[in-house]
């Protein structure tokens, strides 16, 4: 009995040492009024209770909490974690730091948090119920460099899911979204408001007066019940249309600075860095054996598209083979930051010192207005001798007439018989088409994929909502996968079909308000669909809005 008491002792001490306390949060940055969710994960289910978070109330005003348990199944294991969501509102600005949460006998690490102090502008205006304040990181920039702009959009009213917010369309610069909309509250002259935030990186491409446009978001306010008679949950919302444009934001484009060296790429960012790793060691480099070289370019302010492959030079003696680089990006609270990965295997002919020359890469430095350099250093590779090679270099001995003859007869036997198959196998295919008779009729399986997504396009442009639905169910049957899986991987289709089946099934009128332009726009950027087709760029899909 001792000793299986002990046991289990050592099982839960060992299970406990593998378990985690985590702590998260939606973001570093905020700025001074805003909220942070703070997310507490624990995978221990020994633990029980609420972690503590009294030490959060030195510098935080907790604004709700709640609890979310998982199941899940990894390798036939069940795995049980737990989470706790925390809204926190910073008391003050500047560098705040969120303390170590207990829970049992484990501690969380501390974060530390970025509070902006709060712009005026927004605080004073007259708000209305639902606004767009947007912003821009810089007003004046250069070509190719990045902007960034901040869509905020408030709203002091519930509202209902169905919001959406225009796509932003520049003919003269790139633009990228930014992750995902972020949503969180903010309290502006003691009325607590839901954000909305949603950020681009715009890349311009030419100098000169840029101007962004306004984007239009639209929703539908919830309209306040006089009883609970009135509500229909199948029926048609009620509501109040909301629809609010944000300014337009002129922007200055320099061009390249005329002190930038004309010979090198444009390469206007933040910060840059390099770095170099090794496969094996440098050290450890022979004589015919291949030694993998990585180089990673990291540069904040550009996308991994725009960066270009890195000027290296290598000596005599070392005979290099690159392969394809690799290209990523990554968000940031300050934006786009992209990376290019070049990786080459380099092999040396023979022992000896080999020097790598440096490697630099020249780029315009946007916070300080400078050009500057970031380089690698030089490096010699000290190759060592390989027994192995050498061995195999020797002048080998001459060989005898026999083997001579067995080399030059066995590739002329090969082609014989490869040759013979061949004939053999002409001869049966011609006899056996001999039988086939001369024409195969081919009964017709049903009209072509072509012809069933014309009906749909014209359905769609008439806005005949239950046309649109069989031809769009007769569409879907010659495709490799379900309509309900094609929705699932494309955002634009799935809001579209929602449109549709709303139309259908909850419009009052029929559906025949409905309309099928977006609904086409989705089954013709659809990847495979209707390949002649340009991709058109949809509405921005929201997460949904607080408060209900």
């Amino acid at each position: 009995m001792k000793r299986l008491i002990c046991l289990t002792l050592l099982c839960l001490a060992a299970f406990r040492a593998e378990a985690s306390f985590t702590a998260s949060v939606d973001r570093a940055r905020l700025n001074q009024g805003e909220s942070v969710e703070l997310t507490l994960e624990s995978d221990d289910p020994t633990l029980f209770g609420k972690p503590d978070l009294k030490p959060l109330d030195e510098h935080f005003v907790v604004l709700g909490t709640r609890q979310v348990n998982r199941l899940t199944t990894l390798n036939g294991k069940a795995q049980a974690t737990t989470r706790w969501i925390i809204t926190l509102q910073p008391r003050s600005e500047g560098k705040v730091e969120i303390p170590p949460i207990h829970l049992g006998g484990n501690a969380s690490e501390p974060i530390s948090l970025d509070v902006l102090k709060a712009e005026d502008s927004a605080e004073g205006q007259k708000l209305a119920p639902v606004f767009i304040d947007a912003s821009v990181d810089r007003e004046e920039s250069w070509v190719q460099a990045q902007v960034i702009l901040t869509l905020r959009i408030y709203h002091s009213v519930s509202l209902y899911d169905d919001s959406s917010l225009s796509p932003l369309r520049m003919n003269d610069a790139r633009v990228e979204q930014l992750g995902e909309p972020r949503t969180y509250e903010k309290d502006i002259n003691g009325v607590r408001h839901g954000v909305i935030e949603v950020r681009y990186a715009i890349f311009p491409q030419k100098s000169g007066t840029l101007e962004i446009p306004g984007q239009t978001f639209k929703a539908t306010q919830v309209a306040q019940r006089r009883n609970d008679d009135d509500y229909n949950p199948f029926g048609p919302q009620p509501g109040k249309q909301v629809l609010v444009t944000s300014p337009s934001i002129p922007l200055q484009i320099d061009p390249k600075p005329a002190d930038y060296p004309k010979d090198a790429p444009w390469l206007p960012a933040r910060s840059l860095s390099l770095s170099e790793t090794w496969s094996p060691q440098p050290e450890e480099a022979k004589a015919g054996e291949s030694l993998t070289r990585n180089i990673m370019l990291r540069v904040d302010g550009l996308s991994g598209a725009q960066l270009p492959p890195l000027p290296v030079t290598l000596p005599e003696g070392l005979r290099h083979y690159p392969d394809q680089p690799q290209l990523a990006n990554e968000s940031s609270d300050q934006g786009m930051i992209g990376s290019r990965e070049e990786r080459e295997a380099l092999i040396a002919d023979k022992a000896g010192p080999v020097e790598l020359p440096p490697v630099e890469v020249v780029w315009w430095n946007t916070q300080e207005r400078r050009v500057e350099r970031t380089s690698l250093p030089a490096r010699t590779l000290q190759v060592a001798a390989n027994a192995q090679l050498e061995e195999h270099t020797e002048a080998p001995a001459a060989p005898n007439e026999a083997a001579v003859s067995d080399t030059l007869l066995w590739p002329w036997q090969l082609a014989c018989a490869l040759l013979s198959l061949t004939t053999l196998l002409g001869f049966a295919l011609w006899w056996r088409a001999r039988s086939q008779p001369a024409v195969i009729r081919v009964a017709q399986a049903g009209p072509s994929t072509r012809t069933l997504l014309d009906e749909l396009r014209r359905a769609c442009q008439a806005n005949d909502s239950h046309a649109t639905r069989q031809a769009l169910d007769a569409w879907a049957r010659q495709q490799p996968e379900t309509l309900a899986d094609m929705a699932a991987r494309f955002v634009p289709l799935s809001d579209a079909l929602d449109g549709l089946n709303g139309a259908l099934y909850s419009d009052s009128e029929g559906g025949r308000n409905w309309q099928g332009e977006d609904l086409w726009r989705a089954i013709r950027t659809l990847p495979g669909a209707d390949p002649d087709a340009p991709p058109a760029p949809e509405a921005s899909s929201l997460p949904p809005l607080y408060p209900r």
